[in-house]
């Protein structure tokens, strides 16, 4: 078996003169590859925001392709900005501009909106990072993506907590299948690592998505649901795995500095997104 590679960086990239908060969150997501704002929101944005999960949950559930599994009794859905109440407060807040901008630069792009539902009798999931490690990460040491989290819920024990492996965004090898996949073999080296996140309503999280995760067992007969937004540095490329819209009314409704960060078409006419494909490596449960 080939030996994974830490491919991480030789000093991490803290800009000289950097301030407190910028070098805790490039410390953080280029360390742990996971960083969080405690009661970043309100609990009622919260509340808002399982409202139109919800609605839009079953909407999706009603079209072919509306929903795409992530594993057994677990779903992804991706949104249009307009289907969440709260879309600016999240994407304006300021930790979350201060995140993006520490971590991708000044000229980040919000790429992504949708939600993860893990519903009762979801099953562990294969350890996995989201995608497979870009030139820029292998090559140059730089994460150029993030993922942010919001929960819709106040996490329990028994929900099928979010389970991450500190430090493995740098995990390289040709084991990978698909470039995300680790073998079972390599499971207790994520084992041993793994930390399991509680997050509350109102939380806010950022991770890295070459950093080893997985969804775990809902022992709960209650759904778990968060949400996702996904920022890329210019030239990432993961816009073009989406189909993120806005009408031109929720266009001049926004802040301009939402408007200098949202690449997507600005359409008369919002049509439904239907999910390009299963990842299906996550649809066999590892329990």
């Amino acid at each position: 078996m080939t030996h994974v590679t830490d491919n991480r960086p030789d000093s991490i990239p803290v800009p000289e003169g950097a301030d407190k908060q910028t070098r805790e969150i490039i410390e953080g997501i280029y360390g742990d590859g996971i960083i969080a704002c405690k009661g970043a929101l309100p609990r009622r944005w919260a509340e808002e925001l399982a409202e139109d999960i919800d609605v839009a949950f079953k909407e999706a559930l009603t079209r072919k392709n509306g929903a795409v599994g992530r594993g057994p009794n677990r779903h992804y859905v991706e949104i249009h900005p307009e289907q969440i109440r709260g879309f600016v407060e999240l994407v304006d807040h300021p930790w979350v501009r201060a995140v993006s901008e520490a971590i991708l630069g000044p000229d980040y792009q919000i790429i992504e909106l949708g939600f993860d539902v893990p519903l009762a009798g979801a099953v562990n999931q294969p350890w996995h990072r989201d995608f497979p490690m870009p030139e820029e990460t292998r090559v140059h040491k730089r994460l150029n993506s993030l993922a942010f989290n919001a929960t819709a819920v106040d996490t329990k024990e028994d929900m099928g907590p979010f389970e991450i492996a500190p430090g493995t965004q740098w995990d390289l090898s040709e084991e990978f299948d698909h470039g995300m996949f680790p073998p079972k073999s390599w499971y207790p080296r994520y084992e041993e690592r793994a930390v399991r996140k509680f997050p509350q309503m109102g939380d806010v999280s950022a991770r890295s998505a070459l950093t080893i995760h997985r969804g775990t067992q809902n022992f709960s007969q209650t759904a778990r649901p968060v949400l996702v937004l996904g920022v890329d540095a210019p030239g990432a490329g993961n816009a073009e795995r989406h189909d993120m819209a806005v009408t031109h009314g929720f266009w001049d409704s926004l802040p301009q500095r939402v408007r200098d960060h949202l690449v997507c078409p600005v359409v008369d006419e919002l049509q439904p997104i239907y999910q390009k494909h299963t990842i299906e490596g996550l649809m066999m449960g590892n329990a």
